[in-house]
C-alpha cells in the first residue's frame, strides 16, 4: 500500500493527538499506550523520520504503573 507523504504526516499528527489523551490507569491502557507509539514509529520509518528511542517506551510504561489506579466516580 502506497501513501503519499502527506497523507503519513496527518496520520502521524493523528496518533500524536490520541497519545496525548490516552490516560494510563491500568495494563490496557498502557498497552494501547505503547501500541499507538510503535505505530506513530512506524509511519515516521514510513517518510524516513527518527523513531523513539527504546528508553522513551521505558518511560511511558512506569507513568502508567506510578498512577496506577482509576479515579473513583
Amino acid at each position: 500500500m502506497n501513501l503519499s507523504k502527506s497523507s503519513v504526516e496527518t496520520l502521524i499528527d493523528l496518533v500524536e493527538i490520541k497519545l496525548s489523551c490516552v490516560e494510563v490507569y491500568d495494563r490496557d491502557d498502557s498497552r494501547e499506550l505503547i501500541n499507538l507509539q510503535r505505530c506513530k514509529d512506524e509511519l515516521a520509518r514510513m517518510i524516513g523520520r527518527a523513531e523513539t528511542a527504546p528508553a522513551e517506551l521505558i518511560a511511558i510504561r512506569q507513568r502508567g504503573r506510578r498512577r496506577g489506579r482509576r479515579p473513583s466516580a
